[in-house]
């Protein structure tokens, strides 16, 4: 036997081992494409919309927060005035 028959029968072999790897890598591929990536993306969807109401969120708490210390203020106040009343 060759050289080049020798590679030629190697590469033949590597072939017919390599051939069940194929159908798997094809299953993964698909099964990325159909199934994980979509979920992936709802994940990325909630997950963003969520964020966004957080966020929103935050900012009425730090509004209400200041609302609430000018609150204190004026109560604090008028009740030293009624205090100085009676």
């Amino acid at each position: 036997m060759t050289d080049n028959e020798l590679l030629l029968a190697m590469s033949d072999m590597m072939d017919k081992k390599l051939e069940p790897l194929k159908g798997d890598i094809k299953d993964i591929k698909l099964s990325l494409e159909n199934d994980i990536l979509p979920r992936l993306q709802n994940i990325e969807s909630c997950y963003t919309t969520t964020y966004k109401r957080y966020q929103a969120g935050i900012n009425q708490i730090e509004a209400m927060q200041a609302d609430i210390d000018i609150i204190k203020k004026v109560v604090a106040e008028h009740s030293e005035k009624l205090q100085k009343i009676s």
